[in-house]
């Protein structure tokens, strides 16, 4: 039986990043990613119960945990990963000095951010039928997506490690891989001994998957499957595994989440049955950014001596994906969701979480940033990944959301309020968010200020 709450301790390789920065928009890049990144030491925290997480342990050799209450923690240190895979890095649900996270600026080197120029066209050539509805499964069939996913060795290492270092959970097994894209997760089923695996992609990317199962002999074990998964029938009644890697920006920003839901409610064994990874939390915390909200948002007040701050509105409504200094990092982080694919429904996924974010030094508060932790518990060793700022450098980055006037913040001062997140009612791949928030400060005061931004 598993424990309560599993706490996965590691350590990510310290690279040089360049301190360039980057302006990033809220759309995926499908250009490679050229992006290195520093890392630190911290820990995961994953609780295996619905609601999030509410009181964080330190024990003297200053490994951080989720409590249940009854001071139950089980702590897996970094040792339990293999040597130079390390991905997991802090997260911070309790006050801790900057000055112990790591000193250099995280930043992606050379990144683009033109998704006019690398995004695929809506309509391929000799296919008229596509129309802007398929837009988003058109995407996924632009190679360099897929390129920028693979290279991000955070994620595609530990999803590997994940399979791999658990063969006597895969040996003859039935898999299911939903949104399997090159089909790089199904075949490490293979390699850890599946029986067989069902590949499943909407996008024509399966093609190209197909071949690449030939290439490497594994066309006798992996069926591969074009169709949504809502559409598409299985040979089997029941799968045991279903492997995905359905993460969004934000986490579920253009996500494949309720596919997952739908496939495990459909196919997967009641009991049994495993999804990898099964556990994810999104978690909130305020940064000062007063160069980059001068760059991206202030912009519009002068543009060559034009007042186009028109424009400035509709820039505070659209959240930013990008990589945020972990120096810029003002209060604690606290979660705001926290989800059990074993077994969350789709109504959970809009939620609304109260927060309560405390500083840790004087500064200005610009913007609030998000970021999730995902993790593989139901494992000999668990493990799992971070894309916090701490953390080393993964393709979601982090996601912002830039306040129109700033907040003078004194150490131990707290920001109070809620966060909603819910589908937009036209575009259930977009997502509308808002913020709730009040603050009673030496030099700011305000109460149940309504901030609301849209993620497209």
């Amino acid at each position: 039986g598993m424990s309560d709450n599993i706490n996965i301790m590691a350590s990510a390789e310290t690279t040089t990043a360049s301190n360039e920065r980057t302006m990033s928009g809220t759309k995926r890049d499908h250009s490679p990613s050229k992006n290195t990144s520093n890392g630190g030491d911290g820990s995961l925290a994953i609780s295996s119960t619905t609601s999030p997480p509410t009181k964080r342990l330190s024990s003297n050799n200053g490994e951080v945990g989720v409590s249940d209450g009854n001071n139950n923690n089980n702590h897996i240190n970094s040792s339990s990963l293999p040597k130079g895979e390390e991905t997991m890095l802090p997260t911070t649900t309790t006050s801790s000095p900057l000055s112990s996270q790591p000193p250099n600026s995280t930043t992606p080197k050379n990144a683009t951010n033109n998704a006019t120029n690398n995004t695929p066209s809506k309509k391929k050539e000799g296919d008229d039928n596509l129309t802007s509805k398929d837009y988003y499964f058109d995407s996924y069939s632009h190679h360099g997506i897929h390129e920028e996913m693979l290279k991000d060795e955070v994620r595609t290492r530990t999803y590997q490690m994940a399979i791999l270092n658990n063969k006597h959970l895969f040996k003859n097994k039935i898999v299911l891989d939903v949104g399997c894209g090159t089909g790089i997760l199904s075949m490490f089923a293979v390699q850890a001994g599946a029986a067989h695996v069902y590949a499943v992609d909407c996008s024509s990317i399966i093609d190209q998957a197909r071949r690449i199962v030939s290439d490497n002999g594994m066309s006798d074990k992996i069926t591969l499957i074009r169709g949504k998964m809502e559409e598409i029938d299985l040979p089997v009644k029941q799968v045991d595994i279903i492997v995905s890697e359905w993460m969004g920006y934000f986490l579920l920003y253009e996500s494949m989440l309720n596919t997952v839901l739908y496939a495990r409610d459909k196919w997967l064994k009641p009991e049994e049955g495993i999804v990898f990874p099964d556990k994810a939390v999104m978690y909130l915390c305020a940064v000062e950014d007063e160069q980059m909200k001068y760059e991206r948002i202030d912009f519009w007040d002068n543009v060559y001596g034009f007042d186009m701050s028109a424009l400035k509105e509709v820039a505070l409504k659209e959240p930013v994906v990008d990589i945020v200094d972990p120096k810029l990092i003002v209060t604690d982080s606290v979660p705001i969701l926290n989800i059990d694919l074993q077994k969350c429904t789709e109504e959970d996924l809009s939620f609304t979480s109260p927060f309560r974010l405390r500083a840790r030094r004087r500064d200005h508060v610009h913007s609030f940033v998000a970021y999730f932790e995902c993790a593989f518990t139901r494992v000999h060793k668990p493990l799992g990944f971070s894309t916090s700022p701490f953390s080393k450098y993964t393709h979601w980055k982090q996601t912002i959301f830039y306040l129109d006037e700033p907040i003078s913040m004194c150490e131990g001062e707290e920001i109070t309020g809620t966060i909603k997140c819910t589908p937009n009612s036209g575009n259930k791949r977009d997502l509308d968010i808002a913020l709730d928030i009040s603050f009673d400060g030496a030099h700011s005061k305000f109460t149940n200020k309504r901030v609301g931004y849209r993620l497209r």
